[in-house]
C-alpha cells in the first residue's frame, strides 16, 4: 500500500502507489479504522490470486483468529479473480464474513441480515449447482451456522465474540 500516512495533510486524501484513493488509516482486528499513528492489525493484501483451497484455508485462519473482516478480503479476491461460475459462492461467503463482523462490532441489525443475505446466497449456489462441498467445505453447515448466529444476535441483542462464533468452513473439526 505504500506510505500513504506519511506526511499525510489534513483534507489530502490517502492514495495508493497507483493513485487510487485507499484509506490508508490503520484498522484494528474487525476492520474499525483507528487514528492515523496508531497500532494496527496488519490488513489483508488485495489482489491476491490463490487457488480456492488455499482460499479457503486462509480465510479458515483468519476466521479462527477473530478477523472475519480480514477473512472476507481473501474471499472477496477468490471472488474477483475466480471463475465465473464460482462469484456468487465467494461473495456469499465474503456476505458471511461480513455479517460476522458487524455482529461482533455489535451491529446487531447489519450483521443479521447480511449472516441471512449470504446464508440465502450461499444454498442458492449450492442448489443451482448441485455442488455443497466445493472445496470441501461445508455449504449446508455454513448456512445453518449464519441463521442461528443470526437468530442469536437479535435475539440477545448484543454483539458477539468473533473468534469464539466463527464457523468451519469444513464442518466440525
Amino acid at each position: 500500500m505504500g506510505s500513504a500516512s506519511a506526511g499525510r495533510q489534513a483534507g489530502a486524501r490517502d492514495r495508493d502507489d497507483e493513485g487510487r484513493a485507499r484509506n490508508a488509516r490503520p484498522r484494528d482486528g474487525l476492520g474499525r479504522p483507528l487514528p492515523y499513528g496508531s497500532d494496527g492489525v496488519a490488513r489483508q493484501p488485495e489482489g491476491v490470486v490463490r487457488a480456492p483451497r488455499e482460499s479457503v484455508a486462509e480465510a479458515q485462519s483468519l476466521l479462527d483468529g477473530g478477523k472475519p473482516f480480514h477473512a472476507h478480503e481473501v474471499f472477496e479476491d477468490a471472488w474477483k479473480s475466480g471463475p465465473e461460475d464460482e462469484r456468487a459462492l465467494w461473495r456469499s461467503l465474503a456476505q458471511l464474513a461480513v455479517g460476522l463482523t458487524h455482529a461482533a462490532r455489535g451491529n446487531v441489525t447489519g450483521g443479521a441480515r447480511l449472516l441471512r443475505r449470504g446464508a440465502d446466497a450461499l444454498g442458492q449456489w449450492a442448489s443451482a449447482t448441485g455442488r455443497h462441498r466445493p472445496y470441501d467445505m461445508d455449504l449446508t453447515g455454513l448456512t445453518a451456522w449464519a441463521r442461528a448466529l443470526a437468530e442469536t444476535v437479535e435475539r440477545d441483542g448484543e454483539g458477539v465474540d468473533a473468534r469464539d462464533r466463527a464457523p468451519r468452513l469444513r464442518g466440525v473439526s
